[in-house]
């Protein structure tokens, strides 16, 4: 079968290799789409970062593995001991390795376990025709979700899961930094939440003009106009009541917390290449809260799931397809140059 290859820092080559097979407890599945995420680009450009030189210790997997960890795709073969699946059944797959043992999985927090792992990093992932996966990881999708929607299931995830953390509810204002596809993500998860009052900064103009037609109202652009002093009026003064920096700049951060009101919370859910500076004293001042958020967990899938059944994403004008053979040059090469926004690679 065809498969992405991973082997270090711009080394990914497509080839042929052996089809997996299907071991007890788990499930095989024909990849619809898998779709290429920033932490694939870090990888790439500057890896191998989360891809393992040494066997993982949940997997047993290293260095070199075909990429890929947001996708779907359909049954083709179940293990044994696997009751709940069948051979036909649509999925998407929450890729999360973990231990069970550790104190976040023992209180149910598995998207922090010390010894986390993901499908598609960690063990071969998405990137292919074929893969086999724990049965556990699967979701079903109902016939309204299209397999596109569904290798999306995962990045939205990521942003729901952040939304949710926020806090937020009907009445909130929030701004998100960065309209990068889970900074859309965001956006769409706010507004699934019922929140309605939300701003979007985004340098980029295709990025504000797909978002702004996805129906956006206050989209800005940081370089024409200054985050903070647009949110204080438009929020008459009391400021933003989350921020979630989407965007990991040094420059997001401070607009964040800048612009929040008294004892809200900034979420950070970008992957941050190097420590930055932050304003203590602002944070103490205005007794503000900085807030990680790292993956989902299977609630954060079924809300997503729940919201993609009844149509309320649109992957109008930022989502494109490459074929598996394209995968550098119009995958990877095209979101390194900001010619797309996401790519689907259809294996």
């Amino acid at each position: 079968m065809r498969a992405a290859v991973y082997r270090g820092r711009e080394d990914l080559v497509v080839d042929d290799v052996a089809e997996p097979s299907c071991g007890p407890g788990q499930i095989k599945v024909k990849v619809a789409h898998n779709g290429i995420c920033g932490t694939d680009l870090h990888e790439y450009y500057a890896g191998p970062i989360f891809v393992p030189t040494e066997p993982h210790p949940l997997t047993g997997y290293r260095l070199p593995l075909t990429l890929g960890h947001e996708f779907a795709g359909a049954i083709t073969e179940v293990g044994e001991g696997v009751r709940d699946l069948a051979v036909g059944d649509r999925v998407t797959i929450e890729p999360v390795y973990r231990c069970g043992q550790c104190a976040a999985c023992q209180v149910g927090h598995y998207n922090i376990c010390r010894l986390i792992g993901f499908h598609g990093l960690m063990a071969p992932g998405g990137m292919a025709e074929y893969t086999v996966v724990p049965a556990w990881m699967a979701h079903r999708l109902p016939d309204s979700i299209s397999p596109e929607l569904g290798a999306l299931v995962e990045p939205m995830a990521v942003a729901y899961h952040a939304a949710r953390l926020s806090e937020v509810h009907e009445d909130s204002t929030a701004v998100v930094f960065g309209a990068g596809p889970i900074g859309i993500g965001i956006w769409f998860a706010l507004r699934g939440l019922g929140v309605e009052a939300i701003t979007v900064v985004e340098p980029s103009a295709e990025r504000r003009t797909a978002l702004a037609a996805l129906g956006a109202d206050d989209v800005i652009d940081p370089t024409a106009t200054d985050p903070v002093d647009h949110l204080v009026r438009r929020t008459r003064g009391h400021g933003v009541d989350a921020a979630f920096d989407a965007a990991g700049t040094e420059a997001s951060v401070k607009a964040g917390m800048g612009c929040l009101g008294a004892r809200k919370r900034l979420v950070a859910v970008a992957i941050y290449e190097r420590p930055l500076v932050t304003d203590l004293l602002r944070l103490v001042m205005n007794e503000s809260q900085v807030q990680g958020s790292l993956c989902y967990t299977s609630v954060d899938y079924r809300a997503v799931i729940d919201l993609m059944s009844r149509g309320h994403y649109d992957t109008t004008g930022w989502v494109a397809h490459v074929p598996i053979d394209q995968v550098v040059e119009e995958g990877f090469a095209a979101l390194r140059a900001g010619r797309k926004m996401k790519v689907l690679v259809d294996p």
